[in-house]
């Protein structure tokens, strides 16, 4: 896999929510013979025992659940330990959601297209009342998972800090998923100055996001912009899948390379329909809007 990678031109790769454990003694053979570097990785890295699927929400540490939330501490922390082994400054992290049992509204939010076609998302006023409304029920709800949120992050600061690793918080696509995207520059404010932590963008997610009507992506981008740390770079298609390459859907990579700093990290994400064609003319591209930001 690692070979893979190098052969396509990347001298870094980020090692995601997808690396199963029978994959670890292969990536550290990689890494200690030159292969690649690593960037970055992305919580849980590797997956746990018999988990051999993408699962970065299978343990959240917004869970009412205490069980669920001692399996979230362990993992995580595991994952801080593996990421200081590879060498990864980064472990890209997601903080959680607001569950409901019967009456999510986000399940109205994405019933809406289709009950009301000749309705324009996210401005027109059917539309933006529901929107209203829906974020009303998200807020009233969310208080007990927003404090547990925070509560059980706060237990794993000190062990990324002693390792020294960087907690990399990410913005998020789906409606109920925390934090809320107009809190998030508040909510970093509010951490002390002396955490390890920052702000990992998405561009797919931002852009379903903005298509909601629930940000503006350059906005957005301007009150994060202070604690980025890096970016999950990939593009979304005129249905609003996301994960596809570079340039092949609708989001304004001009606009987003204009808030990237020679610090951050840049990581192609794909879905595994992309084409080995469609990363290296994604890398192309790449290159040469890092060309013109001057970095």
């Amino acid at each position: 896999m690692a070979q893979e990678m190098a052969a396509l031109g990347f001298e870094w790769i980020e090692l995601s929510h997808g690396i199963r454990i029978t994959l670890v003694p292969g990536l550290l053979q990689a890494i200690e013979e030159g292969v690649v570097k690593i960037s970055s990785t992305h919580n849980f890295c590797p997956l746990p025992t018999g988990i051999v699927h993408a699962a970065p929400n299978l343990f959240e540490p917004s869970s009412l659940d205490a069980r669920e939330v001692e399996q979230w501490l362990r993992h995580t922390k595991r994952s801080i330990d593996f990421s200081a082994q590879v060498k990864s400054p980064t472990l890209v992290c997601h903080l959680g959601s607001v569950r409901f049992f019967w009456l999510n509204p986000a399940r109205k939010l994405r019933a809406f297209p289709h009950r009301h076609p000749e309705v324009k998302i996210p401005d027109g006023l059917e539309y933006q009342a529901l929107l209203t409304k829906s974020l009303a029920k998200l807020r009233k709800r969310m208080v007990p998972y927003w404090e547990q949120m925070k509560l059980n992050l706060g237990k794993v600061f000190e062990h990324a800090a002693m390792k020294g690793v960087r907690l990399a918080f990410e913005n998020r696509e789906k409606f109920e998923e925390l934090p809320i995207d107009e809190d998030y520059a508040e909510f970093m404010a509010g951490l002390p100055a002396s955490t390890p932590v920052g702000y990992w963008h998405d561009t797919g997610h931002g852009d379903i996001k903005e298509t909601m009507g629930l940000l503006n992506h350059r906005k957005h981008l301007e009150k994060m912009a202070p604690r980025l740390l890096g970016f999950h770079l990939h593009d979304v298609d005129a249905h609003g899948q996301d994960h596809h390459a570079l340039g092949s859907g609708h989001v304004d990579f001009k606009m987003v390379s204009t808030f990237w700093r020679p610090e951050h990290t840049l990581a192609l994400e794909f879905g595994p329909r992309v084409t080995v064609e469609e990363v290296r003319e994604s890398k192309v591209r790449l290159e040469a809007l890092v060309a013109a930001a001057g970095l």
